[in-house]
Order: structure tokens, then C-alpha cells, then sequence
């Protein structure tokens, strides 16, 4: 069997660290890793594969050692220059960041939803936003079913998306002190505004979520609109998704269609008070998926509770099952 070089950038950070857990895990076909990272986080050592390894400084020459695959988790201006760099020299990037998300020319991929668009890959292929990322899991198999009309986003999201100054404002406001990542409390409190401001009165993560939609799914014209909102819980998104279908549907027929679902796991039993929730959630690859009834209020709509670790299949998790179907598919 064919063995392949793959390069952690970022290796690090929180989702860094994270890529090195999911890849002990799933035991990818590999002869060398390679693990980098700023300047200022060079020279540190991680403990990876029961091996010890020294972080490298991410350099533009980094990539002149035959490196096939690159798990890119460092920022969107260090995507920005670095990730062409490593595709000109034969690496493939799967890039965490922002970046490239929306450049026509590069695959915005969710291994369970449009694994076919790997193959458009010119050497970088861009890793969805986390909330974006679940909220695709759920929705494809209704999209396939049934089609959809209209989407409404309400998001509970835990403060490790804003990475470890996140984190720390949470552990941090527990004992009093006041926030340095946020710009309000987060213990005790919610915060509905994720990312910047726009125009239009959107912040940038709720329009990510509208757009990577719709170019995940394939379809422009989806009505869509969201509200996301930072929640005092360390680990895991929760969404609220409201979904008009074009198709109208038995309530059963859908929920098997959910159970049938790739990566998709159904915790809906409400005579038990079983849902999914972020606590249990946390440290899983699955996304999941319950509190699932029909909306009254509208022609074929159901409403969805859907929540995953973000930092897994919200981040890591997900660019390592683009990873691993770059080898199946022999694209590398």
C-alpha cells in the first residue's frame, strides 16, 4: 500500500492539537508527519503517534520534502500565503481557515454531503465553517428527499469557536475576571454576535453560514437567514434549524431518512428527555440530531435540533475525512 507524507500547520493550537488526536485515531497510510507552526511556537515538542516530535517553523521552503497532503489550522493570512506555496510544490491543502472558502475555484467539502467536489481540487480545498458544517450533515439527506424551500439558523455556539482567548474569557469569567476575547461576560451570559459586523446588520459569521450553504448544497437561490450567539459551553454548536421542504412528508419517512444518513445519529426520544445535547456531544466525530417535529405554522416545514463538537467534526474531524478521501480516492 501506497504511504503518504502529510504536514499539520497550526499544530499548536487547539484545533492543531485536535487534527493529531483524529489522525492516532484513524491511522491514515503515512511514512512521515510533519508538524509546523509560527515562528514563535517553533521548537516546541508533541507527543504524536507515541512518538516525540519537534514543531517546525513554517517556512516557504517548508514544502520542498515531498509532502502529498497538508491540514492546514494557522489562520486565514497564513493560508493566504502559505497554501499556495505547498499546492505549487504538489501538496494538496485542506485549509481550516476562511480563506478560500468562497473562491469559485476551490471545493468547500463535507465528506458525508459532496465528496464528488474533492475532485475539483487545484490543490487547495477549503474546510467549512464548524457551524456550517453540522447544519450540512442534517440538511443534505432532506435536500435529496425532499428539496428545500427555506432555512432559518438560530445558533447556540460554545466558546472554544473563538479558540483558546474564547476559552479562557468562559474559565476565566467563572472567577470574576472580566473578558478579553469577548466584548461582553460570557459566564452567565449569551452573546448574539459571532465575528464582525456587516452592513446589512449580519455579523460575518452568519452570512458564512448563508453562503457556505448554499455552495455547499449546490443551490443559489436557498433562502436562507441566521442568528448565531456565543453560549457559556466549552465544547459543542447547538442549532436550532427551522427547514421549509418543496415536498411534502410524513414525519416517520423523515426521521428514517435522518437515521439512514452518513455521520448523522438520531437522539430523539422526548418521553425520556433524549436529545442531543453539547456535553454529550463533546469529544465525538458524529454530528446529531433530534427534538425533530413538524412546524405547524408553514407548509411542509419541520423544525431540527442539531449539535456536534466543533472542534471535531466541526474542524479537525472534518478535514481529516477530506484527507482520507483524497488517499481512497486516489486523488493525491
Amino acid at each position: 500500500m501506497k504511504k503518504y507524507n502529510i504536514a499539520v500547520v497550526g499544530a499548536t493550537g487547539m484545533v492543531g492539537r485536535t487534527f493529531l488526536k483524529v489522525l492516532e485515531e484513524v491511522q491514515l497510510p503515512v511514512e512521515n508527519y510533519y508538524l509546523f507552526a509560527s515562528a514563535r511556537s517553533a521548537g516546541q515538542k508533541l507527543t504524536f503517534m507515541g512518538k516525540e516530535y519537534v514543531v517546525e517553523e513554517l517556512t516557504e521552503h517548508s514544502f520542498d520534502r515531498g509532502i502529498d497532503i497538508a491540514l492546514f489550522s494557522a489562520g486565514g493570512s497564513t493560508s493566504e500565503k502559505f497554501a499556495p506555496i505547498a499546492a505549487s510544490k504538489g501538496c494538496v491543502v485542506v485549509d481550516n481557515s476562511s480563506q478560500w472558502r468562497m473562491d469559485p475555484k476551490v471545493p468547500l467539502v463535507v465528506p458525508e454531503v459532496n465528496p464528488e467536489d474533492i475532485r475539483k481540487h487545484n490543490g487547495i480545498i477549503a474546510n467549512p465553517n464548524c457551524s456550517t458544517i453540522q447544519a450540512m450533515v442534517a440538511l443534505r439527506p432532506l435536500q435529496l428527499k425532499y428539496g428545500i424551500e427555506r432555512i432559518v439558523y438560530s445558533t447556540y455556539q460554545a466558546v472554544s469557536g473563538a479558540g483558546r482567548g474564547g476559552y479562557d474569557d468562559l474559565t476565566n469569567g467563572i472567577k470574576g475576571e472580566p473578558p478579553k476575547k469577548f466584548p461582553h461576560p460570557i459566564f452567565g451570559n449569551c452573546i448574539p454576535h459571532i465575528d464582525v459586523f456587516l452592513p446589512n446588520g449580519y455579523t460575518k459569521e452568519e452570512m458564512k453560514m448563508v453562503n457556505e450553504t448554499r455552495k455547499i448544497l449546490g443551490d443559489d437561490s436557498l433562502r436562507i437567514t441566521a442568528t448565531t450567539v456565543r453560549v457559556p459551553v466549552y465544547y459543542g454548536h447547538s442549532e436550532s434549524i427551522n427547514v421549509e421542504l418543496k415536498k411534502p412528508f410524513e414525519l416517520s419517512e423523515l426521521v428514517d431518512c435522518l437515521k439512514a444518513a452518513p455521520g448523522l445519529v438520531v437522539q430523539d426520544d422526548v418521553a425520556n428527555n433524549v436529545y442531543p445535547m453539547a456535553i454529550d456531544a463533546a469529544g465525538k466525530n458524529e454530528t446529531f440530531v433530534g427534538r425533530i417535529r413538524r412546524d405547524e405554522s408553514v407548509e411542509n416545514g419541520v423544525n431540527l435540533w442539531v449539535v456536534a463538537d466543533n472542534i471535531r467534526k466541526g474542524a479537525a474531524t472534518n478535514a481529516v475525512q477530506i484527507a482520507q478521501k483524497l488517499i481512497d480516492m486516489e486523488l493525491v
